[in-house]
């Protein structure tokens, strides 16, 4: 079994070496599949220095968003298993193999690291975050049927073959009611795993905002009552 780890990146030159080397850190037979967004801040040159080995490093021409670097990432994947991570420090690596560990022992074909369903520490911060993604997973849930905690978290990971069957169309952070919407139409297995999670705040670098929210509110309801 090879982990394929795709890395959507923009402006992270501050968490990118960490992020990186906490993924290669884990102990699990892996490659690395970066994907820079037009990063303006010097991530690039960074980038330039980690390429090689089990790590491939790919460059948008310009900027397109989170969901369009991934849609790049997943083209470039060879592992049997493909898991998202952010190249911020917001989620943990060292998580890795209880995230994949349903998939190896053949009862899932999809698994969500919940940042609410969760044991495990957590950073307090946003409450208006919090409530508009719960609010955003209920709908969701509402339309997929599905009974998911955190439609929103980073950690998706994904057999393969799930991913080769879906065309991502979303551009932004639409990406995350949309493969959900997908992902719930395929007569898949999917689990939810609770995971720690250090949030970070916009003057740390987190970019997601309100009008991503409205966003992900016209993708729910454009996957899965439209498409």
């Amino acid at each position: 079994m090879k982990l394929s780890v795709v890395i959507p990146i923009y402006n992270e030159k501050g968490t990118i070496r960490e992020i990186y080397h906490a993924v290669q850190a884990v102990d699990i037979d892996k490659e690395i599949v970066l994907v820079d967004d037009y990063s303006t801040d010097g991530t690039r040159e960074i980038l330039a220095e980690l390429a090689g080995g089990n790590t491939r490093v790919v460059l948008h021409d310009r900027n397109q968003g989170k969901g369009a670097a991934l849609r790049t990432g997943f083209q470039n994947v060879t592992g049997d298993i493909v898991i998202i991570q952010d190249a911020d420090l917001e989620y943990d690596p060292g998580q890795y193999h209880k995230l994949v560990q349903p998939i190896l022992e053949g009862k899932a074909d999809v698994v969500y690291g919940s940042r609410f369903c969760t044991g495990e520490y957590r950073r307090v911060l946003f409450f208006w975050h919090m409530v508009g993604n719960k609010f955003l997973t209920l709908l969701s849930n509402m339309m997929t049927n599905l009974n998911l905690t955190d439609m929103e978290t980073c950690y998706k990971v994904f057999r393969r073959e799930v991913l080769d069957g879906i065309r991502i169309e979303e551009n932004r952070f639409g990406f995350e009611p949309e493969i959900t919407a997908k992902i719930a139409k395929m007569d898949l297995r999917i689990y939810e795993i609770g995971i720690s999670y250090a949030g970070r705040t916009y003057k740390e670098g987190k970019k997601i905002g309100w009008k991503d929210g409205f966003s992900a509110l016209k993708c729910i309801v454009k996957y899965n009552l439209f498409r």
